[in-house]
């Protein structure tokens, strides 16, 4: 199975273009699932494959109303839509009041997400959204079903404070008080930094030093490039060659970096067939690739 969270703890750095870029790019079928407690933002910011607007209503929405009477890893994909460029979403909530009618449903949702990469019929693996998980935590509820959680984090030392008490906190909550377990255990942990491109090596390797020395179990997984630019042609904002951006440049290499690590644990627990994934608006043919 392959269920990735993406999520922060307190601020804004760039959850959703993260989950995006990093769906894009995905050496095998991806189905993004925006699930921000607070909202989605993909049906402001994307636009459907028919070049209309995305369906605010077919989604995280009509999902919660089927899964109350139960719910299958294949289901999934009658509440998914294409956004331009292919790629394949579960919209979010329209605001943080929905939420509440998820309350209890968050297992049921992580075992289908998880499951849907050993379903035989339409197998992908699902790559979450989960926005900020600091004051709100009810999302973590599918973590135990994830194959890894990845923790965005910009590197001001406010930020880097935040991610690693996160870090630890989720180490306990998920593998219980005992040193060294999160190394181990399932899901695995992760930090993924939102950096500048020139400086993001050598601050990546001090972030990795603090992990390590806190005892947090977690450690840095990549580097995502802070590309300001790259995120506005992600959204469809503004023209040019997606795929030679910084901010995709930089998934790709995240992305690989993590199926030369994992790949081939969870492919040989999904067994789920290699499908091309797709780029959002202005990329073309080929660039996920």
């Amino acid at each position: 199975m392959a269920l990735i969270a993406l999520a922060a703890d307190k601020g804004s750095p760039g959850v959703t273009t993260a989950a995006v870029a990093i769906s894009a790019v995905w050496p095998r079928r991806a189905l993004l699932a925006e699930v921000d407690q607070a909202g989605g933002d993909l049906v402001y910011r994307s636009t459907a494959a028919h070049g209309g607007p995305l369906d605010p209503n077919t989604g995280m929405l009509s999902l919660a109303a089927t899964a109350r009477r139960g719910l299958v890893a294949e289901q999934l994909w009658d509440h998914a839509q294409p956004m331009s460029g292919g790629l394949e979403v579960l919209v979010g909530l329209g605001n943080s009041e929905q939420a509440a009618g998820l309350g209890g449903l968050w297992p049921l949702l992580g075992r289908a997400f998880a499951g849907l990469a050993e379903s035989p019929h339409g197998a992908a693996d699902v790559i979450a959204d989960c926005g900020r998980i600091g004051s709100d935590p009810a999302a973590v509820e599918m973590f135990p079903q994830a194959s890894l959680v990845l923790l965005l984090s910009r590197t001001e030392p406010e930020h880097l404070a935040r991610v690693r008490d996160r870090a630890a906190a989720l180490s306990v909550k998920l593998h219980g008080a005992q040193r060294g377990a999160a190394q181990t255990g399932t899901p695995l942990i992760g930090v993924l930094l939102v950096a500048d491109p020139g400086t993001g090596a050598r601050v990546a390797d001090q972030v990795n030093t603090m992990l390590v020395a806190s005892q947090t179990g977690a450690r840095v997984m990549g580097v995502l490039a802070q590309d300001p630019a790259g995120a506005e042609q992600l959204a469809g904002r503004r023209r040019g060659r997606l795929e030679k951006s910084l901010l995709i440049r930089s998934a790709r290499k995240v992305v690989g970096d993590l199926h030369q690590q994992f790949g081939a644990a969870w492919t040989a627990s999904s067994m789920a067939p290699s499908v091309p994934s797709s780029m959002p608006p202005s990329a073309p043919p080929g660039a996920g690739r």
